[in-house]
C-alpha cells in the first residue's frame, strides 16, 4: 500500500552481451594497437637475428659497434676494432648495419 504497483515490478534485465561489450572492445583496441604490433616486431627481430652472417656490421644492444667474425648457436664474436674481438650473446643484436658503413675496423 505504500509501494505503487509500478515501482514494485522487476525492471527488465540488460542485454548480457550488451554489458560485455564495452571489455570486447577494449580487449580487441589492446590487440590492434599494442599486442599484434609488438607480435611482428619480435618476428622480425628474430628473423634478423638469425640472418647474421659472417662479415656482417651489427650494433648490440648495449651500442657496441662491430663486425662478425665468428658465429655459433647462441653467440656470436665481434671484431670491435683494433683487433680486439667480443663474445656476444646472438640476442643482443639490434641492428644490421649496411656493409661498409664501419671503415675504422
Amino acid at each position: 500500500m505504500l509501494i505503487s504497483p509500478a515501482f514494485a515490478a522487476d525492471p527488465a534485465q540488460p542485454d548480457p552481451i550488451m554489458s560485455f561489450l564495452p571489455l570486447i572492445v577494449l580487449f580487441a583496441l589492446f590487440y590492434f594497437l599494442i599486442i599484434r604490433p609488438q607480435m611482428k616486431r619480435a618476428k622480425e627481430t628474430k628473423k634478423m637475428q638469425e640472418s647474421i652472417q659472417k662479415g656482417d656490421e651489427v650494433i648490440t644492444a648495449g651500442g657496441q659497434v662491430g663486425k662478425v667474425v665468428k658465429i655459433a648457436d647462441q653467440y656470436i664474436t665481434l671484431d670491435i676494432g683494433g683487433g680486439v674481438e667480443s663474445h656476444f650473446q646472438r640476442a643482443t643484436v639490434t641492428t644490421v648495419l649496411p656493409k661498409g658503413t664501419i671503415k675504422d675496423l
